[in-house]
């Protein structure tokens, strides 16, 4: 009997000290992983986490669900069979007039009982091919059997790359192009802070109530004018099983592209965070293509600076200014009149004096080639004129290099 109480207090002592192990408090902290995760929970979009064994995964979506005030439901994808998704066969009184209703399984009913919650599918790469036909429907339509999920319920799914997934499998096409692919890394200064006892904690975005037409307008705008100039990017399915797998563009995740980028813009997200939802969603290659087309749509119009050039703002990046200037140049070209082509040298010369002469070289010779034969020379070419010459030298030189190399 003493022996009993000992050991009765000893594990006492042990549940203690594993509860003061337990307590955990949490921070706001910036991070672009869990805004963007917390924004296509938002978005109602369906999320995969992709990240290696131990990561940090699983307490992500777990904090997550504590964070957003979301019942978490747990379901290992791998160890169900096809039917714990489309549901059980159920046989009533009569088949022949009442038919066979497919019961769903009792984590489903217990959502529908909420009425909210969080569903979280774990290992999704280490199930089968059968049972990943089966959650197409729970991850596309929210259905489960005959029983639809009510619309306060999220998902959330994690998997492990193939090569260090237990008997993983690739993601089947269908399933993959459901989802908002993120890549999960681990921030060594969160993890250090999170093991002394804080943790950082998602929140949902504020949204502007403001700003949610504009925001809708400027998403549609921004997808329909890149597909409109690159009609092959709006259906492309990658050849290798692996990047199937994974986020590639289609109309459906083109769509999910609208709603992603319409929740960043209207919660004011930073670019990095909106290049992982949309990179996540159509895939790297597209995702770069519409990030490049986003900064294009903030440039000012040709006709504007056309229409006044001392008063000019151009863009401080590189690459955004070098394309204002190619536009101003392409405008006058297709419009051609004296005082547009005296603009635009005007204009080129406000380039010259606020930003790196290098990129007035290409604009500057096209724009000479506009020039019609009863136009005067305007004076501003002349402070240009010592850049293009100075540009012509250096590829001269290069040129001989080369030659003499050869």
């Amino acid at each position: 009997m003493l022996t009993a109480t000992r050991t009765s207090t000893q594990l006492d002592v042990a549940y203690e000290l594993l509860a003061l192990l337990h307590e955990v408090t949490t921070e706001p902290r910036p991070d672009n992983q869990l805004e963007a995760l917390a924004l296509a929970v938002a978005a109602d979009l369906p999320v995969l986490l992709w990240g290696e064994p131990g990561i940090g995964k699983t307490a992500a979506i777990t904090q997550l669900a504590d964070d957003l005030d979301l019942p978490l439901t747990t379901v290992i994808a791998s160890v169900h069979e096809p039917s714990d998704f489309s549901g059980l066969p159920i046989i009533g009184d009569d088949p022949a007039e009442q038919g066979v209703p497919m019961a769903p399984p009792d984590w489903a009913v217990r959502l529908v009982r909420a009425g909210r919650g969080l569903l979280f599918l774990d290992e999704l790469s280490t199930a089968p091919p059968a049972v990943q036909a089966a959650l197409l429907r729970l991850v596309l339509e929210r259905r489960i059997g005959n029983l639809q999920l009510p619309p306060n319920v999220r998902i959330v799914a994690a998997a492990n790359p193939r090569s260090s997934a237990a008997d993983g499998w690739e993601l089947s096409p269908p399933l993959a192009n459901r989802f908002v692919h993120l890549r999960w890394t681990h921030d060594h200064d969160v993890v250090v802070r999170g093991l002394g006892g804080v943790w950082p904690h998602a929140t949902l975005p504020r949204l502007a109530t403001e700003k949610l037409t504009d925001a809708v307008t400027f998403a549609r705008r921004a997808v329909c004018v890149l597909l409109a100039a690159r009609p092959a990017l709006v259906h492309q399915i990658p050849t290798s099983d692996t990047r199937r797998g994974g986020a590639w563009p289609s109309p459906r995740s083109w769509q999910m592209a609208v709603s992603l980028i319409a929740f960043a813009t209207a919660a004011g997200s930073s670019r990095d965070v909106l290049s992982l939802l949309v990179r996540g969603t159509v895939g790297d290659g597209p995702g770069f293509e519409l990030l490049a087309s986003l900064d294009r749509m903030d440039l000012p119009d040709p006709e504007a600076l056309l229409a006044d050039p001392a008063a000019a703002v151009l863009p401080e990046r590189g690459d955004l200014r070098q394309a204002v200037l190619d536009g101003v140049v392409a405008a006058v070209r297709k419009r051609p009149e004296k005082a547009r082509w005296d603009a635009a040298w005007a204009l080129l010369v406000h380039a010259l004096e606020t930003g790196a002469p290098d990129l007035i070289v290409v604009p500057a010779t096209t724009l000479a080639t506009l020039r019609q034969g009863d136009w005067d020379v305007p004076v501003a070419i002349e402070q240009l004129a010592g850049v293009v010459s100075v540009s012509r030298s250096a590829d001269q030189a290069a040129a001989r290099i080369v030659a003499k190399a050869n």
